[in-house]
């Protein structure tokens, strides 16, 4: 398990005076598929988050292989409600991830878009207005793919350029709305092809242990996340 910095840890322990209740919804990336050690970047901040000499805030993971921004859209108002706790009070903040899974191609690389763009537009938009409407959000961005290891599962073109387009939307549409998005496809991509692949499970999809140890860190690091108040 990986340990959080000193300064990090500084300034999360000067946080504890008010513990979070957090929900981390999404799709694979929150529930940590690929990190057989850590059990993915959530989990591993929720065992730190747990500990007994430091107490801090309660974290609920909340991911789903596979979950599109739709699927995740329907579930919002049930899994904020579900996780109030001690007298019925509800999470302070919604963590979101999702969108990769919208954007591969179906059959080939020019096949039919999993979920069109205006459709997913649509229900990013969606999903957004009626987060921020319950509390606090921030948004985690996707990992970039290794493209020569498509197709996932025999089927799926997961690509970088249409990564790129639906993550640039994801983007745009959290700035509307003053929604802090941490830009992992941008900020991974600019470290290089082999910094990506030693971070990348054989699927070319995933994170391997290394890339969700490297994810948390950029979350850890990112400005917005050590506000948390």
């Amino acid at each position: 398990m990986q340990t959080i910095s000193g300064s990090s840890r500084t300034k999360l322990v000067a946080q504890q005076n008010k513990n979070l209740r957090i929900i981390a919804l999404g799709d694979s990336i929150i529930y940590g598929y690929g990190d057989y050690i850590g059990g993915g970047w959530v989990e591993r901040l929720r065992r730190e988050w747990m500990s007994q000499e430091n107490p801090s805030h309660i974290l609920y993971n909340l991911g789903i292989r596979g979950d599109t921004v739709g699927k995740v859209s329907q579930r919002l108002e049930a899994e904020f409600r579900r996780r109030g706790e001690l007298l019925r009070k509800e999470p302070d903040l919604i963590i979101l991830s999702v969108g990769v899974n919208d954007s591969p191609r179906k059959g080939n690389l020019r096949g039919k878009l999993f979920t069109e763009f205006e459709v997913f537009e649509a229900k990013l938009a969606s999903l957004l207005d009626r987060a921020a409407d319950l509390t606090k959000v921030l948004f985690v961005g996707m990992v970039p793919v290794d493209e020569t290891k498509m197709p996932f599962s025999g089927y799926f073109y997961f690509n970088r350029a249409d990564q790129y387009r639906y993550k640039q939307a994801i983007k745009t549409a959290c700035q509307q709305r003053n929604i802090p998005y941490l830009d992992i496809f941008d900020l991974w991509t600019i470290r290089g092809e082999d910094w990506i692949s030693a971070r990348l499970a054989p699927d070319g999809l995933h994170p391997n242990v290394k890339g969700y140890e490297s994810l948390l860190e950029d979350v850890l690091s990112w400005q917005p996340f050590l506000e948390l108040s």
